[in-house]
């Protein structure tokens, strides 16, 4: 199948590893040139020219911090007329919300929900104008199966869903698309992340909690990237102009609801 998106611009943030990067590779796949973002200047520049080498398209890597003004001028400076963009950001690690201060919750608000609602606003119109545009938030599953230790992210990113939900209606006539990847367990380097945050309070060793977490999912295992970012580019792609507003769980089955 033609996705329908050789030559297209997307701009991705949270890309240079993990799902951000698998969204990425995935788009490029497809025949879009890639702009992606993110903080670490090694990890992110492997990437583009892994990139580069594998597709032939535009990669142009963006050393930046979106949750950061100077960071999403940035990246809109690289790439000023995205047919596509892709939000991804990582969440923080588990904890205790008795724990948690003021400054905690807005920091989470700054990363999971604020910083792409102001992507989107700085993109949205221009879509509109070219009649064309997919827009994918990363969320996390979370925001369906909300757990207690994953609080700020619950919070942050259900406000992201709710926004993406109104915005998502007012465009779809220009055939501008916004939806949202819920992820459950993935192989990547944000769900060691989380797993060594839960070591504490768990009381178990590393090994044996990514075993447990395996075997409780329904499909026995950890998701690949690689499957999360052919959903995204699925998305983006022409074939999808009429699926918008949407919350899309990604989990192997996971999920216990039938709705």
């Amino acid at each position: 199948m033609d996705f329908g998106i050789r030559g297209r611009r997307a701009l991705l943030s949270g890309a240079s590893r993990g799902l951000g990067r698998a969204c990425a590779a995935a788009l490029a796949a497809e025949g879009a040139d890639v702009t992606i973002v993110a903080r670490t200047k090694d990890v992110l520049e492997r990437t583009a020219d892994e990139l580069r080498t594998a597709y032939p398209v535009k990669v142009t890597p963006v050393m930046g911090d979106i949750t950061m003004p100077e960071g999403r001028k940035a990246a809109i400076a690289a790439c000023p007329e995205p047919d596509i963009l892709i939000n991804n950001a990582d969440g923080p690690l588990p904890g205790d919300f008795r724990h948690w201060t003021r400054d905690d919750w807005i920091a989470a608000l700054d990363t999971m929900m604020l910083s792409h609602i102001d992507m989107m606003r700085l993109v949205v119109d221009g879509m509109m104008q070219r009649r064309f545009g997919r827009i994918v938030n990363i969320v996390s599953r979370s925001v369906k199966t909300p757990q207690l230790e994953l609080g700020l992210s619950n919070g942050a990113r259900s406000g992201l869903v709710g926004f993406a939900g109104g915005l998502a209606r007012q465009t779809v006539a220009h055939n501008v698309t916004v939806n949202n990847l819920l992820p459950g367990i993935f192989n990547s380097d944000a769900q060691r992340r989380h797993v060594e945050g839960m070591l504490e309070m768990t009381g178990k060793p590393f090994d044996q909690l990514w075993r447990e977490r395996a075997e409780g999912s329904a499909a026995k295992r950890y998701g690949q990237p690689r499957e999360l970012g052919a959903y995204c580019a699925f998305l983006c792609s022409t074939h999808a102009g009429y699926i918008t507003g949407q919350n899309l769980v990604i989990d192997g089955g996971s999920y216990p609801g039938a709705f």
